[in-house]
């Protein structure tokens, strides 16, 4: 391809992005799972200018999302399909959340973020990503959405490429909706589960007689009794220092002979590097944290008191990164 030509299209990437959103938004990918339908059909039923619709759609359809067919209607493709919220590895989740306005205005700040190295977050909006949501529900019902969606398309590959039945208890520290834990629990029958999460975070969720609900913050501890402790993409959201605080509460649960699971992406090791390193300039920009390497996961590891064991791969962009407390 031309230079020129491809640097444009790298260039308005994020046109592409606010369509997609906006169709995830409105749930056309839903209304499609039936079959082709008619732009009035759909503008009916989304509320939506017709005419700007199409507009919309027609987009979408040169990037193989939607197809159009002779008689004027849309159907749904493969790739389309990803944007239904019940599909398996739907993606809705996270397109709903990287349009929302809040999420958008604090990447204009990336400059100031890559000159000063501050949260580019903070900045825009003038307090972290955790109060804004915090005090906005419906944004944290969004951000909620899209970290089911994430853990939904790692989740089966984390919980069949690493030996859980080894242990008795698992803790799923900021486990959310506990997508992965329940992946963890379907595979091993004989696995005990704990999901520990924000009080706001699990109150809609209910307990089984293999799984424990616990509402609380892992700065200030996490519950004892686990065999392992599982963190999945929590460690990433965080500059050193409250990671390593997140990962001494763990310690400090722990038994001597307790496991410590991160499952994060490497910067070292990545199967796709471009995903990874935008992965990381995200963080950078919206929770203030940041991608690593193996080598600096160790560091970390063994300032709360762990020695770093090794990293499995999962055949996705995620390792399974395991320590154990250190001796003495």
């Amino acid at each position: 391809m031309d230079p020129v030509r491809q640097m444009r299209r790298m260039l308005n990437g994020y046109q592409v992005a606010q369509s997609l959103s906006v169709a995830t938004r409105l749930g056309i990918s839903d209304l499609l799972a039936d079959g082709p339908r008619t732009v009035e059909d759909l503008a009916r039923t989304t509320g939506t200018h017709a005419p700007t619709l199409l507009r919309l759609l027609r987009a979408l359809a040169t990037i193989g999302i939607y197809q159009r067919s002779g008689d004027g209607r849309f159907g749904l493709t493969e790739l389309g399909a990803t944007l239904r919220r019940d599909a398996p590895r739907s993606v809705a989740g996270w397109a709903e959340l990287i349009g929302r306005p809040y999420y958008v205005q604090a990447w204009t700040a990336l400059e100031g973020s890559v000159r000063t190295g501050e949260n580019a977050f903070q900045h825009v909006h003038g307090m972290s990503v955790w109060e804004y949501r915090a005090s906005r529900p419906e944004e944290q019902a969004t951000f909620d959405g899209a970290m089911r969606a994430v853990s939904g398309t790692v989740a089966e590959a984390v919980a069949g490429a690493y030996d859980f039945g080894r242990f008795g208890t698992v803790v799923d520290v900021g486990g959310g909706h506990g997508t992965l834990m329940a992946a963890i629990l379907a595979r091993h029958p004989e696995v005990r589960g704990v999901l520990f999460d924000q009080p706001h975070a699990v109150a809609d969720l209910v307990g089984t007689d293999r799984l424990r609900i616990v509402g609380g913050d892992f700065f200030a501890g996490v519950p004892e009794g686990g065999d392992a402790y599982l963190l999945k993409a929590v460690i990433h959201d965080w500059p050193d220092e409250e990671s390593v605080a997140i990962l001494r509460s763990c310690r400090r649960a722990m038994a001597p002979t307790g496991t410590l699971l991160l499952v994060e992406q490497l910067l070292d090791q990545a199967p796709d590097p471009a995903v990874t390193a935008f992965s990381d300039l995200n963080m950078l920009v919206s929770p203030g944290g940041r991608e690593r390497e193996l080598a600096e996961y160790g560091r970390l590891l063994s300032a709360a008191g762990f020695r770093l064991v090794g990293a499995v791969p999962t055949g996705t962009d995620v390792f399974v990164i395991e320590a154990a407390p250190a001796a003495g």
